[in-house]
């Protein structure tokens, strides 16, 4: 038995195909004509292109447009005149076109694999991605054929690329299994868009797993079961058919509301990156918007979005949701998202650097632009829209932007939205009855939470280990800052990745929380979790829980409770 990351949920079982890297190698010639070399090169980036687009629109038909982004983001990547007049410059001091790519891209590649934060380190890969099959162009290598694999084929490779991703048929692949990648990789974030079972990490994956041979692979616990015995087979498949026949249970709980079991309304919402991701919000029946992150309208672009472009995003998502309330969070820039054009300088430490809130408020007019598409998207859409407030650690930022958002409001004759604030660091949480004062709701950002009051980097693997929403001391600040919403009597809300985990489901509902915004593929299950808790019996739980010391003790605990 192999062991590694359940990163998809699900029971795979099948017949392995690996795909070993190809290891591509070349003669660097002298080059003889320096105009004919970068031609050359500009036609293999004209054919990278060709095929990513034609990649790109297949990603769209087979998983859906956001993840196609990833792909088309390998365009922007390579058409980076920078990048380019980099390769050229190589070739014309006498390097072919092969070694100038190679080496250009091995260099953005190791930068940013030596990034602090995981999220960045991702984009090393792309870069892998997109070096290797600009190098088979340049040498005319055809690609491994992944379009015609046979029926329950156990995918195993060393990462799933979004090259890769594309050319799959679906249908035919019973389950994933890789050699890197964590939960927020690409791997990760594909494998769960396509609902495919897979387990990430697994060392020597490809040394130890033989070609043809049978799997099978649980995305629930994160194991791999080589050469299974006859029992093993037998009990996994009852266990796939159990996980599929509660897939198709979770139907029930569809266009229902979400209540608790001695019905007390409660409701779930989803997070989005962008407009279409609210399609499937609406679609999987997500009763409003909990997070919706503008900064992906910032980024992967030369300039910041104007105010009409911005507006015209806010408004999509409120009108695709028809009336249902949306918390857009206001650009939560610099951390582990950077956006070339703004300038931000490198920071050692740039989680608790000059991000979100903090840059916002000493860009006031590019502030101002955004919270004027807000007011006015949400004086047009029947003032649904919230505006959240990322990163805040003092009172004074939120008056601030009270402030601004006050002068607009005067300004352009229009409403005020309601204004909250995302709580995410300790500051927030220690002053969470004085900001509740100056706010008309809180929405807890747990991921970041969790990281911050452990002191642990969630992207740094040597402290994952600290890094724990079940320990004690993050089970309090949650109480505490529910509590304090409670008590002031404004909406609460969680954003966070625990939102959507069912053992901690019972401790947020006694501790007073009112709306749970998970990913669009969670609310059912999410909604079917809340059902089953009582206030009385979710209570008891609460209480037992914070009585433990460790968050082993903890997680233990509500494991054995679990319904």
């Amino acid at each position: 038995m192999l062991k590694g990351i359940a990163a998809s949920e699900g029971i795979g079982i099948g017949k392995i195909f690996a795909v070993t890297q190809q290891k591509i190698t070349y003669e660097q010639k002298p080059v003889i004509g320096v105009h004919k070399e970068i031609e050359r090169l500009h036609d293999a980036i004209d054919t990278f292109v060709e095929k990513t687009e034609a990649l790109a629109e297949k990603m769209e038909q087979s998983v859906n447009e956001k993840d196609a982004k990833i792909i088309r983001g390998h365009i922007t990547m390579l058409s980076d005149p920078f990048m380019i007049s980099q390769m050229e410059d190589m070739i014309k001091n006498d390097t072919c076109a092969e070694a100038a790519a190679e080496s250009v891209l091995n260099m953005f590649r190791d930068v940013f694999a030596a990034a602090e934060d995981e999220l960045t380190q991702q984009r090393a890969t792309d870069v892998e991605d997109i070096k290797t099959r600009l190098l088979k162009i340049l040498l005319g290598i055809e690609d491994t054929d992944l379009k015609d694999l046979p029926p329950n084929t156990v995918l195993v490779v060393e990462d799933l690329t979004p090259s890769m991703t594309a050319e799959l048929n679906k249908d035919n692949i019973a389950a994933i299994v890789t050699e890197s990648g964590g939960m927020t990789s690409h791997s990760a974030i594909l494998s769960r868009a396509l609902e495919i079972p897979a387990v990430l990490s697994v060392t020597g994956a490809l040394g130890t797993l033989k070609q043809d041979t049978f799997v099978i692979v649980d995305g629930i616990d994160g194991t791999v079961i080589t050469d299974p015995t006859l029992a093993e087979k037998e009990e996994y498949e009852k266990k796939r058919a159990a996980y599929l026949a509660d897939k198709e249970l979770l139907k029930a709980f569809t266009g229902k509301p979400t209540l608790t079991a001695d019905g007390k309304k409660k409701e779930v919402f989803c997070n989005v990156g962008n407009p279409k991701d609210a399609i499937q919000a609406r679609d999987r029946d997500g009763e409003g918007v909990g997070l919706f992150r503008t900064e992906f309208l910032f980024m992967d672009r030369d300039m910041m979005p104007d105010e009409s472009e911005q507006y015209e995003a806010y408004k999509k998502v409120a009108d695709t949701l028809e009336g249902k309330t949306i918390i857009i969070r206001t650009l939560d820039v610099g951390g582990d998202k950077e956006i070339p054009y703004m300038g931000l300088a490198k920071e050692e430490n740039p989680f608790l650097g000059y991000r979100a809130i903090r840059y916002c408020l000493n860009n006031e007019d590019k502030f101002k632009v955004q919270l004027r598409a807000l007011i006015r998207a949400n004086a047009d859409s029947g003032g649904n829209i919230w505006v959240m407030i990322p990163m805040v650690t003092s009172v004074g930022e939120i008056k601030k932007v009270r402030e601004l958002a006050e002068e607009i409001a005067a300004e352009t004759g229009l409403g005020l939205p309601k204004i909250g604030t995302m709580i995410e660091t300790p500051a927030a949480f220690i002053m969470a009855d004085t900001l509740a004062k100056y706010c008309d709701f809180f929405s807890i950002g747990t991921n970041d939470l969790t990281q911050y009051i452990m002191a642990a980097d969630r992207g740094n693997s040597d402290v994952a280990y600290l890094y724990n929403t079940y320990d004690p001391a993050v089970l309090r600040a949650l109480k505490g800052i529910i509590g304090a919403a409670v008590d002031a009597g404004i909406p609460v809300g969680m954003c966070g990745e625990a939102a959507a985990d069912p053992m901690l489901i019972p401790l947020l509902l006694s501790f007073g929380l009112e709306e749970f915004s998970v990913s669009p593929t969670s609310v059912l299950r999410t909604r079917r979790e809340i059902s089953v808790w009582s206030t009385e019996e979710a209570d008891a739980v609460a209480e037992k829980a914070l009585s433990f010391e460790t968050a082993e003790e903890v997680e233990e605990y509500l494991k054995s409770i679990r319904k």
